[in-house]
Order: structure tokens, then sequence, then C-alpha cells
């Protein structure tokens, strides 16, 4: 028989579940619920389309669709985001994940839930999944109706 290591969370394999990746809105007042690295993009990677035609054709994709996915990572600051994010995540799941499930969570929020967080979460799973790592991917509300604009910052 083979004997039964101290640590059981080395028998493994490496592509069991490591990382959920969830993407929400925070227009639909949910709450997060659970502890995670928190990514909040209400204000960050904003770069709607000055092309009415290319505005109403993306709001009708989501950020599974190379073509949000694409416009959304060329957004500046979008690759040095996904970067950090990346490093983040891999620093937890090493050196502080929780240590009987080693599982770490990731909760990127944008405004409606449908583009942004979407797409930078596609983008995050696709590198760690490339690295071996097993991912679990949730889009609480990637098909939810498109919201109204964001209220301003600090007012009505």
């Amino acid at each position: 028989m083979t004997p039964i290591p101290d640590d059981l969370s080395t028998l493994g394999r490496p592509h069991h579940i490591k990382v959920i990746l969830i993407s929400s809105g925070a227009g639909h007042c949910e709450p997060i619920g659970e502890d995670a690295l928190t990514v909040n993009l209400i204000d960050a990677l904003r770069n709607p389309p000055a092309d009415p035609a290319v505005r109403e054709q993306m709001t009708s994709l989501t950020g599974r669709d190379k073509a949000v996915r694409e416009y959304v990572m060329a957004t500046p600051g979008a690759r040095a985001l996904l970067r950090d994010l990346y490093e983040q995540t891999t620093a937890l799941l090493n050196g502080w994940g929780n240590p009987r499930s080693r599982l770490v969570f990731v909760h990127v929020q944008c405004w409606g839930g449908r583009h942004r967080s979407v797409a930078l979460v596609e983008e995050l799973a696709a590198l760690l999944r490339a690295d071996g790592i097993g991912v679990q991917v949730e889009h609480r509300h990637i098909d939810r109706p498109i919201l109204s604009a964001r209220p301003a910052k600090g007012g009505a």
C-alpha cells in the first residue's frame, strides 16, 4: 500500500480547480459574497466606441466575444492590469491560498457585468490555463439586460 502523505493537497492532479474567476456588474447591486481578490473596473478601462454603429454592435455582444475582448484589451492600461492581476492571483495561489483547498477567488466587477469584467476574466482564465492551473469561470450578470449609464461620481 502506498503511504499517505501528511499534506493531502499534493495528491490532486494539476487540472483540478485552483482558481475561481467571477465577473459581475456593480449596477445589479448584489453583494460579492466570498472573500476574494477584487478588481473594480467601474471607472477603469472605460473606452466606449465613438462610432454609434460600432457601439451598438458591441453592446449586443459580451466579453466572451472575440471582438469585445480585443477592444477591451486594446484600451490603455488593460494589458498592465491583466499582468498585475495574473501576478497577484498566482502569488495568492502559491503562497496564501486556503491551505486545505488551495482555492483562490478573483472577483472582477464593472458596471453592467457584460463587457469589461467578462473580457478581463476570460483573458486571465486563458493565461492561467496556459500555465496548467485549473480555473472555473462564472459570469454572474452576462445574460442580464444592458444597464443605463452609471450615475456620475459624487452626484445624482
